[in-house]
């Protein structure tokens, strides 16, 4: 009896796990809200609504992120700045890879989902965005 209780935390304890695929970065396709920056000292900021949202656009490893403003007409207002990346697996991780004139930084994706996404940087910086639902107000 012992053994199928081993056995099924086991089994339950694989099956749990929040293992990314390359599949999933598909799940990073759209607009983001940040919800919450936690930094590594324990001190965390919430955010409940955001004026800028992050648009994120991945295809075969490579993609870019743009921020843009809501409007109240359900479209956005945006500018020719993008942030590109690539991204990489290392270790079983999926980590974002940043480069531009001036700097260069990486993000460690920790989780995914359809609705959430958390990433965290070299400095240990762990930031929390949800799926962006705009509001129109033209219905």
């Amino acid at each position: 009896m012992r053994g199928i209780y081993i056995l099924a935390f086991v089994f339950f304890t694989v099956g749990c796990s929040d293992t990314i695929s390359e599949k999933d970065l598909d799940l990073l396709n759209g607009y983001w809200e940040i919800t919450k920056v936690s930094l590594q000292d324990g001190n965390t900021k919430e955010y409940k609504v955001s004026t800028s949202i992050d648009f994120i656009k991945i295809d075969s490893l490579k993609g870019f992120r743009k921020k843009v403003q809501p409007k109240f007409d359900g479209t956005f207002d945006t500018s020719n700045d993008a942030e590109f990346f690539s991204i990489f697996e290392h270790d079983g991780e999926f980590i974002f890879h940043y480069k531009n004139d001036l700097s260069e930084w990486k993000e460690t994706i920790l989780r995914i989902s359809e609705d959430n996404f958390s990433v965290s940087n070299d400095a240990g910086v762990e930031y929390a965005y949800k799926r962006f639902n705009p509001i129109n107000a033209k219905e």
